[in-house]
C-alpha cells in the first residue's frame, strides 16, 4: 500500500500514521519530499481494514494498494526518478553516465593506463573486477584484495569513482571499503543473501539482469536491496541468453524503455556483455542513449589482445575515445529531451 500525506502534514500526524500501520502488523518505508511525505507499507495482514483506518486519520490525503509485486521500486510508490549520487555525479538525472574500464584488474600498469585513458576521454566511473565469477574453476578468478587496492590507487590518481563486483555476502564489508558502487553480476542477481547484505551496506548497488531472468525477476531482486534499507539501486540490462549465437547474448534494448515505465530506479546498459563483440559496442551505446538509458558500462583495455578475460568485447583505448566523441551529439539530444520531459512534468 501507499499512503500519501497531505501537503505540509505535521510530524506528529506522520508518526501517528506509521504507528497505526505497525499496529496492523505492517512495515513502513517513508520518502520525504520538500512538501509531501509518501509512506510505503509492506507485509501481510487485513489490507481493507488497514486502508479504511489510515484514510480516516488526520493528515492523510489518500491510501491506495500497489498492484505490482515489487512495492518500493515501482512507479506507483515513487513517480519521480530516483537520483543515485556517486562522487558528485547523479545517476538518473540530467547527466548521461559512462562507466568504463577493463573486465578485470590484471596489474598496476594495466589498471592505471586504463583509468587515465577513460578519465581523459570523459568517463565518470572506473569499472574493474577484483573478484571474478568464471564458468571454469581453472580460469583467472581476480586479484581480490590486491585488485581492490589497485582500484583505490587508480581512483586517487584520476578522481574516478569505482564500480566493482562483489560476489559473496562475506565480502560486502571488504569491498565497500574500496568501492563507490557495489556491482552484482548476472550470476548473482538472485543471490538473496547477498542482496540482503547489500541492503545494509550503505553503498549504491549496480544490479545486473540475470542471463535468463525476466524483467519482473530483476525488479524483485532490486526490491530485496531496497526493502532491506538501501534505496540507491541502479539497474543494468546486459543482454539475455536466447537461441541466437551470433552475439554473446541478445541485447534486450526494449527492456530499458520498459523498465523506465515500471520503476523509478535508474537504468543503464552494458553493450560489451550484450554483444560480446567490440565492433558492435559503439552502435549499441548509441542505441542506449536513444532508448533513454541513464548511462552505459563499457569494457576498455589498453591491450585487449592480451586481456586475461573478455578481450574480444573490450574496446581499445583509441576506440573508446572515438566512441565518446561520436556519442557527444547524441548525448546533447538526450539532455534536451530530459529537460523537455522535466518541464512537462512540472
Amino acid at each position: 500500500m501507499i499512503v500519501s500525506m497531505k501537503l505540509h502534514a505535521t510530524r506528529e500526524e506522520i508518526d501517528r500514521v506509521c504507528e497505526r500501520v505497525q499496529e496492523f502488523g505492517y512495515r513502513v518505508h517513508s520518502i520525504e519530499g520538500e512538501e509531501r511525505v509518501v509512506i510505503g507499507i509492506v507485509g501481510t495482514g487485513d489490507v481493507t481494514a488497514c486502508l479504511e483506518s489510515i484514510e480516516a486519520m488526520p493528515g492523510v490525503e489518500k491510501a491506495v494498494r500497489i498492484s505490482a509485486p515489487y512495492k518500493f521500486v515501482s512507479r506507483e510508490f515513487r513517480p519521480a526518478k530516483t537520483l543515485v549520487r556517486v562522487d558528485g555525479h547523479e545517476i538518473g538525472g540530467d547527466q548521461f553516465i559512462v562507466m568504463a574500464g577493463p573486465c578485470s584488474v590484471e596489474s598496476e600498469r594495466q589498471i592505471m593506463q586504463a583509468a587515465e585513458a577513460v578519465a581523459a576521454a570523459g568517463a565518470h566511473l572506473l569499472r574493474g573486477g577484483a573478484f571474478k565469477p568464471r564458468t571454469s574453476p581453472y580460469d583467472f578468478q581476480g586479484m581480490e584484495i590486491d585488485g581492490l587496492r589497485l582500484l583505490r590507487k587508480a581512483k586517487q590518481a584520476t578522481g574516478l569513482a569505482i564500480v566493482t563486483e562483489v560476489m559473496s555476502d562475506r565480502d560486502v564489508e571488504l569491498v565497500a571499503e574500496y568501492a563507490d558502487v557495489m556491482q552484482v553480476g548476472a550470476r548473482n542477481m538472485q543471490n538473496f543473501v547477498l542482496l540482503k547484505a547489500l541492503g545494509r551496506c550503505g553503498r549504491p548497488v549496480l544490479l545486473k539482469r540475470g542471463m535468463s531472468s525476466t524483467i519482473k525477476e530483476l525488479l524483485m531482486s532490486a526490491e530485496y536491496v531496497v526493502a532491506h534499507g538501501n534505496p540507491n539501486v541502479i539497474l543494468c540490462e546486459r543482454g539475455i541468453r536466447t537461441f541466437e549465437t551470433a552475439t554473446r547474448n541478445t541485447c534486450d534494448i526494449a527492456a530499458v524503455a520498459l523498465l523506465n515505465e515500471l520503476t523509478h530506479l535508474p537504468v543503464i546498459l552494458d553493450p560489451s556483455h550484450a554483444t560480446g563483440k567490440r565492433s558492435l559496442v559503439p552502435a549499441v551505446s548509441r542505441a542506449a542513449v536513444a532508448i533513454g538509458a541513464d548511462g552505459i558500462i563499457v569494457e576498455v583495455h589498453p591491450c585487449p589482445e592480451k586481456a586475461i578475460s573478455d578481450g574480444a568485447q573490450s574496446l581499445h583505448i583509441e576506440e573508446f575515445e572515438a566512441m565518446m566523441a561520436d556519442l557527444a551529439p547524441y548525448i546533447e539530444l538526450w539532455k534536451a529531451a530530459r529537460m523537455t520531459l522535466a518541464a512537462v512534468a512540472v
